[in-house]
């Protein structure tokens, strides 16, 4: 018999996907086939020849499900569905169908089984899928992630619990992700007294994290639809620091952090040919992750020749302005995709170590 677990979540940006990445890795140490299910898409691209959602088709990338991808997504909200549902193309019976197919046959080939859901719990109600009711149709019992803090968790697990309560799906057990790890144990006991009267279990998951958190090149690459020169090597470093090339040249070299990106106009060649000559010595290539140049005005030819000699990487954007290339960046949330193969592993090796997975598996 498979036994199955619902990943739900109070919002989104709560770390569900990581939760559901880590849960596979550690199920995949006691049990011989693992599966995953993304039951309701709503962010889709095109993987081997089908429409499905991206986390479906992470999983199958990281954990080699790619022959199962179409049962792994078997319902896909993309641009345009809720219009065709409300005109009438789309039925719930249909969707319904779907998914309960999907899972079935999931269930026939898999002994353990990761059913993730999709945003917080009224998310797909306009077509009669909410979290709830996946969760309900999947027959699978309910953990809800939230992000940290106290006041602000309480708040919306309450919000969440009737949506699943009313399909007759209670929450079996709430993980609390992205703790600050100096106030994690003051925040777990706080949230177990509001919980426990309620019946829910309480249980950490990750602390924050930037590694976790931040960007990679190619997130940045990916977001700014240009592409990523210079170093192929570098393109899975982690953005730890967005910095405006607005200084002069000596004080944006001193106020240079960690694995810092740094965004400087097309105009300032001083700036670019002296961060393409730091990147040659390893104390400063610690510090510069790469650049992003935005600007009209083209770049001389001899920074560059020199921009390219150096392998330092860079974006060049002729588009957009210095304003609305840093504000794009700094509003950017992080996604975990497939080539970030770093952060991959470091999740599932963190997992093994803050995730208790059989007192999960004891819930089930």
């Amino acid at each position: 018999m498979c036994k199955k677990i619902f990943i739900a979540a109070t919002g989104q940006n709560t770390g569900k996907t990581t939760i559901s990445l880590s849960l596979v890795h550690l199920a995949r140490q006691k049990y011989r086939r693992v599966g995953f299910i993304k039951a309701v898409g709503p962010k889709c691209l095109e993987f081997n020849g089908c429409v499905v959602d991206k986390d479906a088709a992470l999983m199958a990338r990281v954990f080699g499900l790619e022959e199962d991808i179409k049962l792994m997504s078997p319902v896909v909200l993309g641009r345009g569905s809720t219009k065709r549902f409300l005109d009438g193309g789309l039925t719930t019976a249909e969707l319904e169908e779907r998914l309960v197919n999907a899972c079935r046959e999931m269930e026939r080939r898999y002994d353990f089984l990761v059913i993730e859901g999709a945003g917080h719990g009224g998310v797909g109600s306009v077509v009669g899928l909410s979290n709830g009711r996946v969760a309900s149709l999947c027959g699978a019992p309910v953990a809800m992630v939230s992000g940290g803090g106290i006041g602000s968790v309480i708040d919306s697990v309450l919000l969440n619990l009737p949506l699943y309560r009313d399909e007759g799906r209670a929450v079996k057990l709430l993980m609390v992700n992205r703790l600050l790890a100096e106030k994690r144990d003051e925040s777990l006991r706080y949230l177990a007294k509001a919980f426990t009267p309620l019946g829910l279990p309480v249980a950490a998951a990750f602390d924050y994290s930037p590694i976790l958190a931040d960007p990679t090149l190619t997130h940045i690459a990916r977001l700014l639809k240009h592409p990523l020169n210079g170093d192929p090597t570098a393109r899975n470093r982690i953005v730890h620091h967005v910095q405006l090339g607005a200084a002069s040249s000596q004080k944006v070299i001193d106020r240079l952090e960690n694995s810092t990106l740094l965004i400087s106009t097309s105009c300032r060649d001083e700036l670019i040919v002296t961060l393409s000559s730091l990147y040659h010595i390893p104390a400063y290539q610690k510090k510069i992750v790469g650049l992003v140049i935005p600007g009209h005005a083209p770049v001389s030819a001899i920074t560059q020749q020199i921009l390219d000699d150096s392998g330092i990487p860079y974006i060049r954007i002729i588009e957009s302005t210095t304003a609305e290339t840093y504000s794009a960046v700094t509003g950017h949330i992080s996604k975990i995709s497939p080539e970030d193969d770093e952060k991959i592993d470091l999740i599932c090796s963190m997992a093994e170590k803050v995730i208790d997975f059989e007192a999960i598996d004891r819930l089930l």
